[in-house]
């Protein structure tokens, strides 16, 4: 029986992937497909939901539709994915095209002329009646949006429920060489309450692993009493690429029998958000380490880990002796194993649990402090736990202690600023302590308060932004010729609250300009032929998130 349980547990995924086509598809490059990101891969607060394709660091490469389909949506942003194609195919799935430097002529064309038709760089479009077929040249590569670097991101989705499912499901696999097993850089064992101790320490333990003969490794013997569980620091390689990448399935067994399991295969846009509960968010916060976790202590609703039918813990008891098997995959099947001795021990000894806060927060209830000058509402199911915190007031400032818990729901932080004029009142915000400076947070007003939803602790006060932002460095001179020019550019950028809208005119009519916020540069192509022979007047308005706002004006020959 335990040998069919644990068939029946590894054999789940590989029914559900073989529903997927494995050569329908082809690659959206014609280069070979080396990958600085995976699917599932952990981010800063999210899963990465598609393959990262390098594309040898630079831009401009052609990009191919994967198959036959329409183009459904067509995104533009500063942010995010940049330049986006979304095509549906006629099987069901849909292919996302990101990061692109630009769209294919007749993509370019539909796109410029809504752009320019909704006077906006940044549109979200819908068209119905373009088509590609397989093979058809549909972008160039590029760097655009919160690219960190020229490549494309490439994802598959489920045309009808929006779901991202694993790209390798679907035979990209087959275009990647892997001869690697994953790494496993650390592990660490935790007690699960404050009454457990684990190698006399109410706190996490760090466990050191010795690679044995036959490759699996071991690990330090944990000594224990109740209930435990493990995170693993992990990361993958692929063969002449090793750049550190998302592991992709992990199973653990206790005695033999598999108790614990996830694997990236499939999850929906909403769920990525906790990942921050996926991981030991306390740890990534102080130490920017991200260790998986391979319990939970409470439910939520993360379908990764949804089909395990316990919550990875495992109980130690007297006169048994466990032995604990981690074991992680990548897709191609390599695989790395590590085993860890456990006996039971009833310590007495023990490091002491860190200090507790001056509140204690259940998390299925809400909550309202008030302040002199503050307060904060912490809604139900803010917080993945029950937490303690630390909350005060000193000055004005509104001090959440940060505890590192991970945040579900934001919070409400509501500052008074009854000592500001009417006028400075409009200009105020709730700002992040981050040493000398603020950040700035998106804020309402209402009265003599100003409020934000935050997801983060820290030290919140009132801000203040009356400065407009900087348009500058125009890369010609007033009044002079610029007809060998390709493109206008200047610079833009806002010390505190960030750019909110950008709109250039030339000659009294509106132009397209680029926004590229890495590089703070508006960019306008002059072959979109706005520009007239002789004379040309250029104005740019940009404005901040409080309403700040710069003109500037200039003039050149064409």
């Amino acid at each position: 029986m335990k040998k069919l349980s644990a068939i029946l547990f590894l054999f789940a995924s590989q029914l559900i992937f073989a529903q997927y086509p494995k050569d329908y598809f082809r690659s959206p490059l014609d280069i070979p497909i080396n990958l600085s990101g995976t699917f599932g891969e952990l981010r800063p607060n999210h899963f990465h939901s598609g393959l990262d394709i390098r594309t040898n660091n630079v831009e401009g490469l052609p990009v191919y539709a994967a198959a036959d389909g329409i183009i459904i949506r067509i995104k533009v942003s500063a942010f995010g994915y940049g330049k986006a194609l979304y095509i549906a195919h006629p099987n069901g799935y849909t292919t996302v095209y990101g990061h692109l430097q630009k769209f294919s002529d007749k993509i370019e064309a539909y796109v410029k002329e809504q752009q320019y038709k909704q006077k906006s760089f940044e549109v979200e479009l819908y068209p119905s009646t373009l088509k590609v077929t397989k093979s058809e040249i549909i972008a160039l590569s590029g760097n655009s949006g919160g690219s960190g670097g020229p490549h494309l991101h490439f994802e598959f989705r489920d045309t009808a429920t929006e779901k991202i499912i694993n790209p390798m499901a679907f035979g990209m696999n087959k275009l990647i060489k892997d001869e690697m097993n994953p790494v496993i850089s650390s592990l660490m064992v935790y007690p699960a309450n404050d009454s457990i101790s684990v190698n006399k320490s109410k706190n996490p333990v760090s466990l050191s692993l010795q690679k044995q003969v036959d490759g699996t490794f071991l690990a330090t013997k944990v000594v224990a009493s109740g209930k435990i569980g493990f995170a693993l620091n992990s990361y993958d390689l692929s063969t002449n690429n090793y750049n550190k990448n998302g592991i992709y399935k992990v199973v653990t067994y206790l005695n033999g029998s598999p108790i614990f399991k996830y694997e990236f295969d499939t999850f929906a846009f909403d769920e990525s958000k906790h990942i921050n509960y996926f991981i030991d968010f306390n740890r990534y916060k102080k130490l920017k380490q991200r260790f998986q976790k391979l319990f939970f202590k409470e439910s939520y609703p993360l379908s990764l880990i949804s089909g395990n039918l316990k919550n990875g813990f495992i109980d130690i008891k007297p006169k048994i002796n466990y032995t604990y098997k981690i074991e992680v995959s990548d897709f191609h099947g390599n695989k790395t194993i590590v085993n860890v001795p456990i006996t039971y021990e009833k310590e007495t000894n023990t490091v002491a649990v860190s200090s507790k806060g001056n509140y204690y927060i259940k998390t299925k209830s809400d909550y309202n402090f008030e302040f002199e000058k503050t307060s904060l509402y912490i809604p139900a199911n803010a917080f993945y736990e029950n937490a303690s915190l630390n909350i005060i007031e000193k000055e004005g400032v509104l001090d959440i202690e940060n505890n590192y818990e991970a945040i579900q729901n934001g919070l409400t932080v509501a500052l008074d600023m009854s000592h500001l004029s009417e006028e400075e009142q409009k200009k105020a915000f709730v700002g992040t302590v981050l040493g000398l400076k603020l950040d700035y947070n998106s804020s309402f007003r209402k009265g003599s308060k100003v409020s934000a939803k935050v997801k983060s602790f820290g030290k919140y006060k009132v801000g203040f932004d009356a400065v407009a932002p900087r348009v500058y460095n125009p890369n010609f001179i007033e009044g002079s010729n610029i007809s060998k020019l390709s493109t206008l550019s200047v610079s833009i950028s806002d010390a505190i609250s960030g750019i909110d809208t950008y709109n250039a005119y030339l000659n009294g009519e509106w132009i397209l300009m680029e926004y590229d916020y890495k590089t703070k540069k508006l960019v306008h192509d002059l072959k979109d032929g706005k520009v007239i022979s002789g004379k040309n007047d250029i104005k740019i308005v940009v404005t901040d998130k409080l309403d700040n706002s710069t003109t500037f004006t200039s003039n050149f020959i064409y």
